[in-house]
């Protein structure tokens, strides 16, 4: 069974911040990386089909596949990098209270996710609003 993780997004509002923060970040085709201070100790767990999910202003909003794991480095400093699927799923959103860095998410408690389907059809000023208010 899965496990996931759940991180802050911090600086970014919405999905969208985030999106746009990759596209002027990133080169083409490189990996999308995040860099954290512990490596979980149940990684293998995680690899098992687990995701990152992240929280926007105390509400998770979208998730992305865990495809690595890897401890950069020896000692103090020691670092881990987790390479994440370039795909972004939003998901059902679900309020989170604020918390330091990064903690382990089962699988019976992570937010279901959105039908982008439904979501695509709807007037793109409303979308965008609600996407704003957290509730799309």
């Amino acid at each position: 069974m899965p496990l996931h993780m759940i991180k802050l997004c911090v600086g970014c509002d919405t999905v969208e911040e985030l999106l746009d923060w990759r596209s002027a970040s990133a080169a083409p085709g490189e990996p999308w990386v995040l860099r954290t201070r512990q490596t979980p100790k149940r990684a293998e767990e995680m690899l098992d089909g687990g995701s990152l999910y992240r929280v926007f202003k105390g509400v998770i909003l979208c998730r992305q596949k865990i495809l690595a794991i890897d401890t950069v480095g020896e000692g103090v400093n020691a670092r881990c990098e987790v390479t994440l699927d370039s795909e972004i799923v939003r998901v059902s959103p679900s309020p989170r209270r604020a918390f330091q860095g990064w903690r382990y998410l089962e699988v019976k408690d992570a937010p279901d996710d959105i039908d982008m389907g439904a979501f695509n059809e709807a007037p793109p000023e409303l979308a965008q609003k609600l996407r704003e208010l957290g509730a799309w």
